[in-house]
């Protein structure tokens, strides 16, 4: 069955079958679904090779990865966004290209692609301010679509992000509420933009409420379980020690509560936690009930919509870029609670 036949069996046209399976937002929900179904049914597959003949295209999309191991692109969360990108290649006949490079060597490794003329379309991962490579891939010529947004740069260019400064404004006055003053920061690493934004929006709602942020109590590094855990053991054992942490990363906020346990502390009644938490389709936060309090985002779903996004401009370039701003939601979960008095807790259980 070709895609002329499946849309004649669903009574659709071509086109609206096809923006259905490619993933276009635009479709309806319920469209989508019978698509999908039938796609299923009747075993259709994009014809990937009549596809190049016909448009000249390579049907490919890369991803250029960086092999720092002092990079968010090594986090867990990059095998999610991968996994959603890859739903929507697949749909629409598209293979995946990942090139493994050293850092130094990204300029070469997009110029190489350029070359070769082997992807349709760049994503764009682990931005930083004023990045480079946007200019660069602009310069080439290349479709592509960033993964997070590059502070400093003016021109407009297409970007699905979340608003990182906003979630953590909002956990940070959430714990403000809650009576907290003196409230740790565990963040990615600050060359990054996402990390970067994230620190304003809690540097913002501190001054907000007439804080100022202390330096010993904000700290940036790779997202691990291990910095959680070596930042939060250090601030606990200080005098003035915090009474809550906003940490960047599930696996941070993991290394926190295991220096609370080894201070004989309670998460939740003792010190509280809030995380940013990326619904990792492995890594979940709690079953039924979430563990940590966390402004929750999909990076599978920033994934279908960045290779969507990528595959609209491909098919049918733009007048200007598109760009896509989600907003985290803040779940309430057993890690957060009234402050308490850092100096009695442990003469107070």
């Amino acid at each position: 069955m070709n895609l002329k036949d499946l849309a004649q069996h669903l009574g659709l046209s071509p086109t609206t079958v096809s923006r259905a399976l490619n993933g276009f937002p635009e479709v309806a929900e319920a469209t989508r679904a019978r698509v999908e179904a039938a796609a299923r049914q009747y075993n259709y597959r994009p014809n990937t090779q009549a596809k190049r003949l016909a448009t000249g295209r390579a049907m490919a999309i890369g991803h250029v990865i960086p092999i720092s191991t002092q990079h968010e692109i090594v986090n867990p969360v990059f095998a999610d966004f991968i996994a959603g990108a890859g739903e929507v290649y697949a749909r629409a006949g598209y293979d995946m290209v990942l090139t493994i490079v050293p850092d130094a060597d990204q300029d070469r490794a997009y110029r190489e692609i350029r070359s070769k003329g082997n992807v349709d379309g760049i994503i764009l991962h682990g931005p930083r301010a004023g990045d480079a490579r946007i200019a660069l891939l602009e310069d080439l010529g290349l479709p592509f679509v960033v993964h997070g947004r590059a502070s400093g740069i003016s021109r407009p260019y297409a970007f699905v992000d979340v608003n990182n400064s906003r979630a953590f404004e909002r956990a940070t006055r959430f714990l403000l509420d809650l009576g907290h003053r003196r409230i740790a920061l565990v963040n990615g690493i600050e060359t990054m933009d996402f990390a970067l934004r994230r620190r304003r929006g809690f540097e913002r709602a501190l001054a907000a409420a007439d804080l100022t942020p202390d330096p010993a109590l904000m700290v940036a590094g790779e997202m691990t379980e291990a910095q959680g855990h070596d930042a939060a053991r250090a601030m606990l054992r200080r005098a003035d020690r915090p009474t809550a942490f906003l940490t960047s990363s599930l696996l941070s906020a993991m290394g926190v509560r295991r220096a609370l346990w080894e201070e004989g502390l309670v998460m939740g009644r003792d010190v509280s936690i809030v995380t940013h938490d990326d619904e990792l389709g492995y890594l979940r936060n709690g079953a039924e009930e979430p563990i940590f309090t966390a402004t929750r985002s999909s990076v599978r779903e920033a994934g279908r919509r960045c290779a969507a996004m990528l595959l609209r401009m491909i098919e049918a370039p733009p007048t200007e870029p598109a760009s896509e701003l989600l907003e985290a939601v803040l779940v309430v979960g057993a890690s957060t609670g009234p402050a308490r008095n850092p100096l009695s807790l442990k003469d107070n259980p």
